[in-house]
Parts: C-alpha cells; sequence; structure tokens
C-alpha cells in the first residue's frame, strides 16, 4: 500500500543512486559506454527505497538512520551486480568464457572491478551521508503524514 514515507524514499534514493552513477563515470575508463547506466541505478534507488526503507518508516531515529544506511548499502550491492551480470552476458554472447561456470564466476570478478569504482572518497560520501539522510527524511515523513 502507498504511504508517504515510501514515497519519499523511494524519490530520495532513486536521487542519490543517479547521482552516484553520475559520479562514479568520472572512475571508468575512457572510451566506456555508459547508455542509461544512471537511470537504470535510480530505478534499483526507487526500488530500495520502496522496498526496504518506505516499508521500516515509523521507527525511531536511530534505526532510520541505520535503515538509511542499509538502503544505500542494498542499492549499491543490487546496481553493481546487475551491471556486471549485463556485462557477463555480453562477453558470454561475443563467446569470451569457456563455459557457463567460468561465465558465472566471471560475474564476481567484474563485481569486485566495479566496486572499486564506487570505493572512491566521494561517491562513498554521497552515498554514506545520503543514505543517513535518507533514512532521516522518511522518518520525518512518516510523522508527518501517518
Amino acid at each position: 500500500m502507498p504511504t508517504a514515507a515510501k514515497l519519499v524514499a523511494a524519490f530520495w534514493f532513486a536521487l542519490l543512486a543517479w547521482f552516484a552513477a553520475e559520479l562514479s563515470k568520472n572512475y571508468v575508463p575512457e572510451g566506456t559506454q555508459f547508455g542509461i547506466m544512471s537511470l537504470i541505478a535510480g530505478g534499483f534507488g526507487f526500488l530500495t527505497g520502496w522496498v526496504f526503507l518506505g516499508r521500516r518508516a515509523g521507527d525511531t531515529m536511530a534505526a532510520a538512520y541505520s535503515y538509511g544506511f542499509s538502503s544505500s548499502v542494498i542499492l549499491t550491492f543490487w546496481s553493481v551486480f546487475y551491471f556486471a551480470f549485463e556485462t557477463m552476458i555480453h562477453r558470454s554472447l561475443d563467446r569470451r568464457y569457456r563455459g557457463p561456470t567460468e561465465a558465472v564466476l566471471g560475474v564476481f570478478d567484474l563485481m569486485r572491478d566495479y566496486f572499486l569504482y564506487v570505493f572512491k572518497p566521494d561517491v562513498l560520501f554521497i552515498l554514506i551521508v545520503g543514505g543517513f539522510f535518507g533514512g532521516w527524511i522518511t522518518e520525518k515523513a512518516a510523522r508527518k503524514w501517518s
């Protein structure tokens, strides 16, 4: 059921994920084709805010901060997993893997590489502070409109 807290959390984390994806583009090798990477990351942020954080609103402020931080971790994990999986599919279609086992293991190698693009000071700062702020603003929305 839609609530104000879910809506606030979804929009905030969509914006946060989009902005973090835009920041991480600075660290990717030159000539990389991004396509709609920021929009996909924003979609994961929207889903994380709606499904995870919005559902948990209405607790204490300490819990709200921890849920907001957890939401940042969750959206980062799923975004990195998606982009690694997508890259693995493209590489599989180019026959760069000898079998399905090597392709599945390739996802984890790609995730490690992609996490290195996220673990930069400015991107981490935005995700951590944005997560705490998202938890706070979601809790404020839950208290005001429920």
